[in-house]
């Protein structure tokens, strides 16, 4: 009908009018569309403006960001940022004290504790082999704090990965053989191979590759529970790296990665690791496996070690593959230490899978190194 034309038309003149007057602003409407935001680190970004008392962490949700918020008015910014929030109870605040309490219990062997945003809570998980008097302490805390803690039962017990290394990707060391990380470098040019730090504990060692025995060089600094310095977590705690100084006469330290299939991947960057993220952890013994980053900060206590800022993912892995990349595309992401003591990695997996990373980042942000 003409009469109910009439007034839309007068309202759209309007409009124009004003915006060409200056009167109406173009972002205005460009706020009722904002571009998606699908950019993990620009999320990080978001949140960390929102405040830990607004936010409850980021995660991925079929891979795109999520922002956990605990207001409706940090929920709009997100939106208006293009972002898709979700509304939780716990604050990421909250949620790291409740962390630091389960810290202060010490270490209980065959414990891993850590943050999930996409649950907002602080999860638990008890392996095989802790005691009832260990288990009652963690509870306590648990029942502290209703709703923001969740225990798992985990079958298998932690290891550390550092026997039974076969050729290819693997390096040696005093009789220990473990798998090379990624090859690193500093700002004066001089390049450093990553693994992890329990497979020899301390500076000095001499590593050499597995299958042909070619001299890689020194071992310059490491840290296993404590170290030659570098920080985990924002302190000085432990995790569990160790920088090699790849300058034996006869090495040529390339920026890549070898998948077993025979396959080469350039490492472009690194960064820190999204929980759910899809992660490739290669290997030598397990060879290639596939899996996902489930926490992003866990403390873990293996074997007498307790080892913090930990990545948790639910992927296999095999003894002799420590130190070895975990990457996503041509990111690195993070250093194999230990986790269940599995004997076989297949397609019969069950998904009880637990191992724990070193983030790659913190790592090279510690030690002056970038990847190259």
């Amino acid at each position: 009908m003409p009469a109910t034309r009439k007034p839309a038309l007068c309202i759209a003149t309007t409009a124009a009018a004003l915006a060409a007057f200056g009167l109406v602003s173009p972002r205005a409407s460009a706020a009722n569309n904002p571009t998606p935001l699908t950019d993990p680190i620009h999320a990080a970004a978001l949140a960390h403006k929102l405040g830990d008392d607004r936010t409850g962490g980021v995660y991925l949700e079929k891979g795109r960001p999520v922002v956990a918020v605990t207001d409706q008015d940090a929920a709009q910014t997100v939106r208006d940022a293009g972002g898709v929030p979700k509304l939780v109870t716990h604050s990421a605040a909250e949620l790291a004290s409740i962390h630091g309490k389960l810290n202060k219990l010490g270490n209980i062997p065959n414990t891993a504790w850590g943050i999930e945003a996409r649950t907002n809570q602080v999860n638990v998980e008890i392996f095989d082999g802790v005691s009832a008097a260990h288990r009652a302490r963690i509870e306590k805390v648990a029942a502290a704090h209703p709703g923001a803690i969740r225990i798992d039962r985990i079958r298998g017990k932690l290891t550390f990965k550092a026997t039974d290394l076969r050729g290819g990707n693997g390096i040696t060391s005093e009789g220990w053989r473990c798998t090379a990380g990624f090859n690193v470098v500093n700002s004066s040019g001089t390049k450093y191979m990553l693994t992890a730090g329990h497979c020899v504990p301390g500076t000095g060692s001499v590593w050499y590759t597995a299958w042909n025995n070619t001299r890689i060089g020194t071992q310059t600094a490491y840290n296993f529970g404590t170290g030659t310095g570098g920080h985990c977590d924002g302190e000085t705690l432990g995790c569990d790296w160790a920088t090699v100084k790849a300058d034996g006469p006869d090495i040529n330290p390339l920026g890549m990665v070898r998948y077993a299939t025979g396959d080469y991947r350039q490492i472009t960057n690194s960064r820190y690791a999204m929980e759910d993220e899809e992660i490739d952890r290669l290997g030598d013994s397990s060879k290639d496996m596939t899996g996902n980053i489930t926490k992003t900060s866990t403390t873990v206590h293996i074997e007498g070690k307790t080892l913090y800022g930990m990545y948790e993912a639910n992927v296999c892995a095999l003894p002799g593959d420590s130190g070895g990349p975990a990457l996503h595309g041509k990111t690195a992401l993070g250093l194999l230490s230990g986790g269940t003591d599995e004997s076989v990695c297949n397609s019969s997996s069950t998904g009880s899978y637990r191992n724990y990373f070193t983030p790659v980042q913190r790592v090279l942000n510690d030690r002056g190194l970038h990847v190259y």
